[in-house]
């Protein structure tokens, strides 16, 4: 098996998944893939196969006239056939539902998400005139209120890299594998706290990939472009000291430019981080549940608290709209702006 880039790779087996789910579906949603193909990832295509099947069989247990009908059998028409009355039921249905035998809860954000599938579902054949009737633009979003961001303070992100480095709240178990994963470990979570990069981008990471003579990484973002991004002293270290050891051990086969590995002798996964960070962090903070996307939180909101430049932390994490970045970065600091009141003078004293 030959080396493939990492994220070639999670296209590829996101691609043979997305067939996989397409032919539970109606068959002619297979245009709606083709047709969305070019302006969205991988990854979100499979998001709207899940959602599109939960929905089609949602119509199939409450719609009597097509009850016996396999869902693969289903035709275009019965999209023009529903009303939003249905939409809003199918959002009902989404509160508690069976499903194989497993139960599925979704609140208001997972409703909200699987509703902006059917949107864009219908969207695309209403645009492309093949259905008259577009029920699904019809039904209000549900409302999400905003939840605090949590990030860990400059305190708790020292004693987490203690905790690293010196483990005291970590299982027997745990502590024997310790002695082996301790490098990459702290090089891994120095790095995610030092840069703010996505756990996605973190473990897509190749040995070629890190430049110390910038002191930079090349990762590739959402959208598939790729962007430098620099990291300071602490993480540098790290990483040279990570690498010392990288260069004794022996890859898997199709693993050798990965820059993490797993005791497996494989690319460090995404699954594997997360747990990662869990076992650490759970010893440092009873009240926050850390996980990777809350260490790139952290590195925003310092990185926002020494610049104050919303536009500087925008681009670092790869934010598209300098918005998503205010509201879960401008507004978390209200000394900022009680220092505003006496930068202004009114009168020479």
């Amino acid at each position: 098996m030959a080396n493939q880039n990492y994220h070639d790779q999670v296209n590829i087996d996101n691609s043979i998944k997305l067939r996989e789910l397409m032919d539970k579906l109606p068959r002619f949603c297979k245009e709606f893939f083709r047709g969305i193909e070019p302006t969205s990832s991988s990854r979100t295509r499979i998001a709207y196969a899940y959602d599109l099947g939960v929905f089609f069989e949602f119509l199939i247990n409450s719609n009597p006239s097509i009850k016996d009908t396999p869902i693969t059998e289903l035709k275009l028409d019965l999209l023009d056939e529903l009303t939003p009355l249905d939409i809003e039921e199918y959002l009902d249905y989404l509160s508690y539902y069976i499903s194989e035998g497993k139960e599925y809860i979704n609140r208001e954000s997972g409703k909200k998400r699987k509703l902006a599938s059917l949107k864009s579902f219908y969207n695309y054949y209403y645009k492309k005139r093949l259905i008259k009737n577009n029920p699904a633009s019809l039904v209000s979003v549900p409302k999400i209120y905003d939840k605090e961001i949590v990030r860990l303070d400059p305190d708790e992100v020292a004693l987490l890299l203690d905790e690293v480095e010196n483990p005291e709240n970590l299982t027997k178990s745990q502590k024997k594998f310790h002695s082996k994963t301790k490098t990459r470990d702290l090089a891994l979570m120095t790095l995610l706290l030092g840069t703010g990069i996505r756990v996605s981008e973190c473990v897509g990471l190749d040995i070629d990939d890190v430049d110390f003579n910038n002191n930079g990484i090349k990762i590739r973002r959402k959208g598939g472009y790729e962007v430098v991004i620099y990291f300071g002293e602490e993480v540098r270290q790290a990483l040279l000291d990570y690498l010392e050891e990288r260069k004794k051990l022996i890859p898997k086969e199709g693993h050798t430019n990965a820059l993490f590995l797993s005791l497996q002798m494989k690319r460090l996964g995404v699954r594997s981080v997360e747990n990662l960070v869990k076992k650490y962090s759970s010893g440092v903070t009873k009240l926050k549940t850390i996980t990777p996307h809350k260490l790139r939180s952290t590195y925003g909101t310092s990185l926002y608290r020494e610049t104050g430049d919303i536009y500087l932390v925008a681009d670092v994490l790869g934010h598209k709209d300098v918005n998503t970045t205010k509201k879960h970065y401008a507004a978390i600091e209200d000394s900022r702006r009680r220092s505003a009141a006496n930068v202004v003078k009114l009168r020479k004293e």
